[in-house]
């Protein structure tokens, strides 16, 4: 059994007993955390729900592991011939989840 799941504007399949990780999100170490919005689920036996564009009354329940930070990004700009050069960077803050279950 899977599930996709919308998660900080990002698509994220998810299964029982996965860990994943995903944008920041608030809350404590071992809290439980809900995704309500839930684009598709497939079932071991093979029924599949497809949502319009969430499948009704399906959740994805998680607890909350931990952050940490993604790659660190780095921006350069510079424009040729006029001696403008600047760099920014940045890390992401991310969230890694434990998928408990997917409800239907």
């Amino acid at each position: 059994m899977y599930a996709i799941i919308e998660a900080g504007g990002h698509q994220v399949k998810v299964e029982p007993g996965a860990s994943v990780i995903i944008d920041r999100q608030p809350g404590q170490l071992g809290e439980e955390i809900v995704f309500e919005r839930v684009l598709f689920v497939e079932k071991d036996s093979g029924d599949v729900f497809a949502g319009t564009p969430f499948v009704p009354d399906a959740r994805v329940i998680g607890i909350l592991q931990g952050e940490t930070k993604g790659p660190k990004i780095r921006v350069f700009k510079r424009k040729r011939r006029k001696g403008m050069r600047r760099t920014k960077g940045h890390r992401t803050q991310l969230t890694r989840v434990h998928v408990k279950e997917i409800l239907l």
